[in-house]
């Protein structure tokens, strides 16, 4: 059987950059499942699969098309659930709701004004021409003007990690003893600067840093298939 994950690249198609790409990628290699990558840039997104998402990741398991990373992990349980949990119960699905919502809500937009020219330059010329628009047109604002603004968001982020920075005293990760989807997701916007602006927001002691280290180390260290910019 063929699993084939669509993930989106910059103009150098082995440099896979979302986070929610990312959040399926370690959810993936959770579940020890084997896939073939398929990169596409922006541009590209409305033409595969027939035109089957307007978004990636875009997950094919054999005859099956899941969308939308919360809903591949879904999807990852239901089917495979002989293999590693992803959520552990119930009560591990509805934490992870809440760690989806604060992860976009609060660290998305902030690394969105801190990456925002650093993605733009990953690009292709008709991706670039297409993420140009787009976001000034959804943010209001140049991309440089938001970039400009950005700059105050660096030395704030590591605020915004406190309650997990808070947790790290009491467990290794996010799911306890081991790491679960929400730690994934988590990951995922980390791992989304890093692979882009490669900006440091975290000291070398802070044990948020600590953790995300472990995150790249997990599962034969498939984090650190794409290199820091």
């Amino acid at each position: 059987m063929t699993r084939l994950l669509y993930a989106l690249s910059g103009a150098d198609k082995t440099r896979q950059f979302s986070p929610h790409v990312w959040k399926t990628v370690m959810a993936l290699a959770h579940k020890g499942l084997d896939y073939e990558t398929v990169p596409v840039g922006f541009t590209e997104i409305p033409a595969i699969e027939g035109g089957g998402t307007a978004t990636v990741p875009l997950l094919r398991d054999g005859d099956r098309l899941v969308h939308d990373s919360f809903a591949i992990a879904l999807y990852l349980d239901e089917a495979y659930p002989d293999r590693p949990s992803l959520f552990g119960g119930e009560g591990g699905k509805a934490m992870a709701r809440f760690i989806e919502n604060w992860s976009q809500s609060t660290l998305h937009m902030a690394i969105t004004r801190i990456a925002i020219l650093d993605i733009h330059n990953l690009l292709g010329p008709t991706d670039q021409a297409y993420f140009r628009r787009s976001r000034e047109e959804r943010l209001g604002a140049s991309l440089e003007d938001i970039a400009a603004a950005g700059k105050a968001e660096i030395e704030g982020f590591a605020k915004k990690l406190q309650p997990l920075r808070n947790m790290l005293k009491i467990q290794p990760f996010i799911g306890g003893e081991s790491p679960l989807f929400p730690d994934y997701i988590v990951f995922g916007a980390l791992q989304w600067l890093r692979t882009t602006a490669g900006t440091t927001v975290l000291e070398g002691d802070d044990p948020v840093d600590d953790w995300f280290r472990r995150c790249l180390d997990l599962h034969g260290g498939v984090g650190h298939r794409v290199t820091a910019a």
